[in-house]
């Protein structure tokens, strides 16, 4: 058991790992690629620093590495919330005191017509929340690797059947048979219904071919990789226009869940990532310290 492990190994996720190592508490880094800092070609607004954005990233790793702080090269698929925290990566499992979500705010959303106009009406981002909503019903995961895999065990043993469409994209998934999943990697075109999402309507092959559609009475979007967000959403932590809501010292409503950088909203820059993970560090520092003595 890690007494914090933190999500995300950008600016805000490095540098509360920083605090909580030298407290002396155990840490654990958990990330998947660089994140927003790979687009950034040259930063020159960061004080002390010019450099690109691979080139920062880089160096707040190394800062890290230098002090044994460990970190792991693994994408985060599900957070549970019991007496401890346990994290499921697409490797292991991973027991907690506290945990930062600091992956930033990067949502998946393809522009497919009909996407916006029925979410909440057969869309939905999260299958352990409203999967019951859909017992008996045929559902679609809309996505192409592990985490939309996750959210399709979640929803086997609730629902009627499970498609994961890949939308055009192609993907070798072991578990397929093993979980009577099917794959469609058609191309989408269009989501229809009236009041809610009753089909979905694939383009065309080629011009010889029609429209095909598919009956389908809800769709779980799982595009590319879990942001923080999507965690807290699932915990039951507050969200407003898609950003965690976090207090002053950077907590989440829940006791132990805290979060950081880009995916508390506000300024999207890294020095305000920098100080809300320092923040987030000194903070969790504090109550796993008042836990431990409680």
């Amino acid at each position: 058991m890690y007494d914090v492990i933190i999500i995300g190994k950008g600016p805000a996720g490095i540098s509360a790992s920083l605090y909580i190592k030298r407290a002396n508490l155990s840490v654990l880094v958990i990330g998947k690629g660089i994140g927003a800092l790979e687009k950034a070609n040259k930063i020159e607004n960061y004080y002390g620093i010019t450099a690109n954005g691979k080139q920062i990233y880089e160096s707040g790793i190394n800062q890290a590495k230098k002090l044994k702080i460990e970190i792991k090269e693994e994408e985060v698929l599900s957070i549970l919330n019991d007496t401890y925290f346990t994290i499921i990566t697409n490797k292991e499992k991973y027991i907690a005191k506290a945990v930062l979500l600091a992956t930033g705010t990067n949502r998946n959303i393809p522009k497919i017509k009909g996407m916006q106009e029925f979410e909440g009406r057969g869309i939905s981002y999260c299958a352990i929340c409203d999967g019951f909503l859909y017992k008996d019903k045929k559902v679609a995961v809309l996505g192409s690797g592990d985490y939309a895999m996750h959210e399709a065990k979640e929803l086997i043993p609730i629902v009627k059947s499970v498609t994961i469409l890949t939308n055009g994209k192609k993907i070798n998934i072991q578990d397929e048979k093993k979980y009577n999943v099917k794959i469609d990697d058609r191309k989408i075109k269009e989501f229809i219904g009236e009041k809610t999402l009753n089909g979905i309507i694939f383009e065309q092959i080629n011009k010889k071919t029609t429209d095909e559609k598919l009956e389908i009475q809800g769709i779980f979007v799982a595009e590319g990789v879990a942001t923080s967000v999507d965690f807290a959403r699932k915990l039951g932590a507050k969200i407003n226009n898609n950003e965690i809501k976090v207090n002053e010292k950077m907590e989440t409503n829940i006791p132990g869940l805290y979060a950081a950088g880009d995916c508390t909203g506000g300024l999207l820059q890294i020095s305000k990532a920098v100080y809300e993970g320092a923040k987030a560090g000194i903070e969790i520092i504090k109550f796993i310290r008042e836990k431990s003595n409680s």
